[in-house]
């Protein structure tokens, strides 16, 4: 049965996709179908058109195999070692601070939010 569910939830996420797709196509707009997908569905949330509980299981699906979608770009790079030639030290230290930049502003968000959620607050 959950494999059912996740299943259904996957095709509702991908409708979105779809939906995006199709708008980027039709109004000729410079962004991504996925990237419009997804802003719609986040949209659709927000407005509570339908409830978490419809995408929650398959998205947290999608969320732990997200990493194995990074891998063909980062050996794509390999392709590419001569561009970074020379450079190195100077991606080094841009790596580590829009690491930490990361960290510390997903750090703060997280913080912001629990302390909302501790309030009974929705996030402003």
């Amino acid at each position: 049965m959950k494999v059912l569910i996740f299943l259904l939830q996957f095709i509702f996420i991908y409708g979105f996709f779809l939906l995006g797709q199709l708008l980027r196509e039709l109004f000729d707009i410079h962004l991504p179908g996925s990237i419009l997908g997804f802003m719609l569905m986040f949209i659709a949330l927000v407005l509570k058109l339908f409830p978490l509980r419809f995408v929650e299981s398959g998205a947290t699906l999608l969320l732990s195999l997200l990493p194995l979608f990074f891998i063909p770009a980062t050996v794509g790079v390999i392709d590419y070692l001569d561009v970074f030639t020379g450079k190195g030290a100077f991606l080094i230290v841009i790596i580590i601070f829009s690491t930490l930049l990361t960290m510390a502003g997903s750090g703060w968000l997280s913080q912001y939010m629990g302390r909302q959620a501790k309030a009974g607050k929705e996030p402003e």
